[in-house]
């Protein structure tokens, strides 16, 4: 149709082919395609011809039988391509990869007939199970309004796909239950990192490839000054070439396109549009023309003997030059953080017998490991009613031999009932990922009882269920990781600009242009892959709902213990029941206790300890503190306007009540002592409220916060070991895979096959298009983040008396009291090119920390020396700490600088530079620009969170601050990575459960050798690094079945 025939890559191509000497080409007007018989169609010995809206396809086909003219696309095979069932035979045929469906036809007339089973987190097709998120496709190639099912526990409801309107591709919808009419392929989802591949072929030997940000990712199109949709070209790896010519091949389609899926390292055909052309390069028009023009002259004239010459792609990356000097090149960034700000945890045990729970037990398989974990709305309705059932037989037989605790039971019941009645946007809602029941099996019953328990023991076996319900991210945790990821840009070269409101600049452009290796691990908790998602959207300055970020861009790491570790050491336990021993004793600590519960002299436990004095006597003052709490609810509750009061997040004084309530009654044990395990949980408590509900008022909460993280000080850290020993013995139980993984992504910055590499030959206003940055976060709780830093702080990584840099940032870390919500390790990789490959200054290592939140006493945390500080003797030559390049006017690539050894300097006088919709990012003065000093980022005041909305008729929504995150520190700023790979390899030796003397490690003298060895084998097998690409060693892999 005109439309299609008068477009700018249509007549670029056919003015292209008109200057072949024997070509002349010829457009047959709309009129008369739509209104003349074939036959009176104009004549050729070429005919492109290719179906689109209002094209009569058959009429084409007629004139092809007609005429038999050459066919640059076959017409026949674009019936097929317009129903996707047809396409999908042809490519599982022709043996190409694509994800795995099924097919469901309906009949029109009856659609409820139909082998389609609906369940809330999955559907089965033709008896083929399709688990969320899945894919819903019309079979109609014509209907691009394509579905993704999201499970519940990412918040669930879909995002809906359609023909670009305007800056949208796709919205997102609450919508959960599938289409009833109509017939559809339903195929497994395939996780893309937010990045779709288009493949254009122009005949079997010629394929040209252009990356975009996936339309279901958050449905805002970005567009060029131009208008046309931001893509960018990247090189098709072998297999890929040869998955092309297949296509073209297999669908008779010379001019053919089809939508590619990058994920888990292969690659996946979802789509074959036929006839497709590249909508803005002049490259590839010249390319088309050419091989056009040469396979229709060798076809129809081969006495011609024309030369055979087809455009082919170079996988050469150019070497882009840099300066001399101690400018380095950013490699790799890996940051391990801790989740956002949540609602208080809670939990409640209780021994069972009932055959009802071990059916249940059965049901889900939990006799295979002993172990079974009930997470699905489902599931946890079957415990309520069980639950239900047996309340009332209990009523109704006061004899009966049912041996669940009535109190137990209710609670258990109050708890469900609670999270199933409110709604998705409530506190602790029931369909949401905050909440389970585990059951352990325990084969001779309890062997001991708790607070709330009999005494007496029970012979037989017996089910330990936990109920755990809360910890859900709140809406100030989710600013909380928004605007880190947003402030987390300053990271990357050009970062320091107006990077909010200029998408082309520092990090966004280097992730839109398919340089940014990016890849968002997160455990399987509810609010840690919240928090993921949240940070991605910040720092990709993404749009909408985080459930369509969550499902594409963050990966579950919770295989091989990554990230996630459900079970106490053996050691931990002793070191609980250590700690209780000490804490239970009623007098003041004197120097022995010092000694057992401080061997490592940190400042900060000492302080807190100092602050205790007596553990017993804090312990009652914190539990009249609480009962005290308690009554103060309780009078609220009996106010006339105590029904309408919410408080925050939608928290209820009754459910406030509630968890206080729980707490004073386990705390205080029968035996008049004090369960120390509760510490933690009435801190946690504590927190919550000083923060969020603050505005009630309520007396001695300050008093309160203050002894409750006093001894939380004391408990939390020395959970995860109290001597140096035991610190590195638990470290190497928890965080061991998460530490390969590092050494891992430390010497992969070699780009391998699954990155997108961008096309140097089609990249216009790219000035490095082989430079990539290899970005790895990796999100989860507080343990693997206390683990990780134990593990740096005592595993040998330097020698505080020979290293001062090190000494001081021991230090430092000593005097840090709590790892708060967002806490962050990051770990950045530097290659300097002017360096022999060979050179252990070729790569460059720096170490930083962040205790994350502040938190109610912005005096809880020490001051730091600031990140990337400059060394004074070099602080004189030292160019501006911009860009690599000024990607805001795509000049020539300019290498970081990267600072010598630390000289400690004072800091310089900081102004406050505003961005709007950002978190403030503090900025040096026009005068300390001149001297060079720490640079500091994020803002040291709160500021409020956009989603919060004061609403005087209900309470205090609006009246919670979100504070600030406390500024990045750099611990060490001239690692060298032989010195880190020596160190993680050395500290990852020994994993064997049973070791517990850190000095079986292996030394440093046969890490070094090992290194050494690896190092060789890779300059032997690659030769000399091109300056522009990585260089780092490659080992094997030592965390497998991940994705790196």
């Amino acid at each position: 149709m005109t439309k299609k025939s008068r477009s700018k890559p249509m007549v670029q191509i056919l003015e292209r082919l008109c200057r072949f000497e024997f070509i002349e080409v010829t457009v047959f007007p709309e009129d008369v395609i739509l209104e003349q018989p074939p036959e009176k169609w104009p004549l050729c010995n070429v005919l492109v011809s290719f179906h689109s809206k209002g094209f009569p396809l058959d009429k084409a086909v007629e004139y092809s039988k007609l005429r038999n003219p050459l066919l640059i696309n076959d017409l026949d095979m674009q019936y097929y391509i317009q129903d996707r069932r047809e396409v999908y035979r042809i490519l599982q045929e022709e043996g190409i990869d694509l994800p795995r469906y099924a097919v469901l036809n309906r009949d029109p007339d009856h659609p409820e007939e139909c082998n389609l089973v609906e369940c809330e987190d999955h559907v089965e097709v033709n008896g083929e199970v399709f688990h969320k998120p899945f894919v819903e496709k019309p079979v109609c190639a014509e209907d691009h309004n394509v579905y993704i099912y999201y499970p519940t526990s990412a918040g669930g409801g879909s995002q809906r796909l359609f023909r670009k309107i305007g800056s949208r591709s796709s919205v997102y919808s609450p919508e959960s239950s599938v289409r009833k009419t109509g017939s559809y392929i339903y195929e497994e989802f395939m996780p893309t990192d937010g990045t779709d591949v288009k493949v254009y072929t122009v005949g079997p030997d010629y394929a040209h490839a252009e990356a975009r940000k996936s339309p279901a990712l958050d449905g805002k199109v970005e567009r060029d000054s131009e208008g046309k949709e931001v893509r960018y070209p990247v090189m098709l790896t072998a297999i890929e070439k040869l998955v092309a010519r297949k296509v073209c091949l297999a669908f008779k389609q010379t001019v053919c396109g089809f939508d590619l899926l990058r994920a888990n390292g292969h690659s996946f055909v979802c789509d074959v549009n036929g006839f497709s052309f590249v909508k803005n390069s002049m490259k590839y028009y010249d390319d088309c023309a050419k091989v056009l023009g040469n396979l229709l002259m060798r076809e129809l004239a081969p006495q011609l003997h024309l030369p055979w010459s087809v455009p082919l792609e170079s996988e050469d990356i150019p070497i882009v030059p840099t300066t001399s000097g101690t400018m380095m090149e950013l490699r790799c960034v890996i940051a391990i953080v801790r989740h956002g700000d949540r609602t208080p945890k809670q939990k409640m045990k209780m021994e069972v017998r009932h055959p009802l729970f071990f059916e249940l037990f059965e049901k889900y398989g939990g006799y295979k490991s002993g172990k079974l974990k009930l997470k699905k709305p489902k599931q946890l309705q079957e415990v309520l009613d069980i639950a239900r059932l047996l309340l009332v037989e209990l009523g109704q037989h006061t004899d009966c031999e049912i041996e669940e605790k009535k109190s137990k039971l209710l609670q258990l019941k109050t708890v469900l009932e609670m999270e199933s009645s409110l709604t998705d946007s409530q506190y602790g809602h029931f369909s949401g990922i905050n909440r389970k029941v585990q059951l352990t099996y325990l084969r001779t019953g309890k062997p001991q009882a708790s607070s709330g328990e009999e005494d007496c023991h029970k012979e037989g076996p017996s089910l330990l269920l936990v109920l755990k319900w809360g910890g859900e991210l709140t809406p100030a945790g989710r600013v909380q990781a928004e605007e880190l990821g947003r402030a987390f840009r300053c990271m990357y070269p050009g970062g320091q600009g107006d990077y909010a409101g200029f998408p082309g600049c520092g990090l966004l452009r280097l992730h839109s242009t398919y340089r940014h290796d990016l890849k968002i691990y997160a455990s399987d908790e509810g609010r840690v892959q919240m928090t993921a998602a949240a940070f991605a959207k910040g720092l990709l300055a993404l749009e909408g709902e985080l459930t369509p970020i969550l499902v594409q861009m963050v990966k579950s790491a919770n295989m091989n213990g990554l990230l996630d570790s459900d079970c106490l050491s053996d050691s931990q336990n002793r070191i609980k029941t250590r700690l209780h021993e000490i804490l239970q004793q009623d007098q003041d600590f004197g120097p022995e206790h010092y000694q057992k519960l401080a061997p490592t002299h940190s400042p900060s436990l000492v302080n807190s300890m100092n602050l205790v004095q007596n553990p017993v006597k804090t312990c009652d003052e914190v539990y009249n503190l609480i009962q005290n709490l308690n009554s103060q609810i309780r009078q609220r509750l009996e106010t006339p306007t105590a029904q309408n009061l919410q408080l925050y997040h939608s928290e209820s004084l009754e459910l406030m009540l509630q968890r206080w309530s729980k707490l004073e009654r386990d705390f205080r044990m029968k035996s008049g002592r004090y369960d120390i395990s509760k510490i933690p949980d009435i801190y946690d408590c504590i927190k919550y409220d000083c923060q969020h509900n603050a505005s009630l008022g309520l007396d001695r909460t300050q008093d309160l916060f203050r002894l409750s993280r006093a001894l939380a000080d004391i408990v939390i850290p020395q959970e995860y070991g109290i001597c140096r020993e035991e610190k590195l013995d638990i470290a190497q139980t928890y965080c061991v895979p998460l530490m390969k993984k590092i050494q891992l992504d430390l010497q992969r910055t070699h780009e391998d096959e699954a990155v997108n590499k961008l096309h140097p030959l089609y990249s216009r206003g790219v000035m490095s298009p082989g430079r990539h940055v290899r970005t790895r976060l990796y999100f989860t709780s507080e343990s693997h983040v206390h683990s990780l830093l134990n593990m740096f702080r005592y595993g040998g990584l330097l020698d505080e008396e020979q290293d001062a840099q090190w000494k001081q940032a021991m230090e430092y870390l000593s005097a840090v009291p709590e790892l708060n919500y967002m806490t962050q390790i990051v770990i950045m990789l530097y290659e300097d090119n002017n360096k022999e490959p060979t050179s252990e200054e070729r790569f460059h290592v720096e170490l930083h920390f962040s205790p994350g939140v502040r938190g109610c006493e912005s005096e809880s945390a020490p001051q730091g020396f600031g990140f990337r500080p400059a060394s004074s003797e070099n602080k004189d030559k030292r160019p501006d700490q911009g860009s690599l390049e000024d990607l805001s006017q795509d000049q020539a690539q300019q290498p970081l600088p990267v600072s010598e050894p630390i000289s400690i300097q004072r800091r310089s006088p900081m102004v406050r530079n505003r961005k709007t919709g950002s978190m403030e990012v503090l900025s040096e003065s026009a005068q300390s620009q001149t001297k060079p000093g720490p640079l500091r980022l994020f803002s040291s005041g709160s500021r409020q969170s956009p989603e919060f909305k004061t609403n005087p008729g209900l309470g205090f929504e609006g009246c919670s601050m979100v504070p600030s995150i406390f500024p990045l520190e750099t611990l060490h700023n001239s690692l060298s990575l032989k010195q880190v790979d020596e160190f993680l390899h050395r500290v990852c030796k020994t994993t064997d459960p049973d070791r517990t003397n850190p000095a079986l490690m292996e030394s440093p003298a046969q890490a070094r050798a090992s290194s050494e060895a690896c190092l060789q084998q890779f300059l032997h097998n690659f030769g000399s690094v091109p300056s522009s690409g990585p260089s780092s060693p490659v080992h094997g892999n030592p965390a497998s079945g991940l994705s790196q």
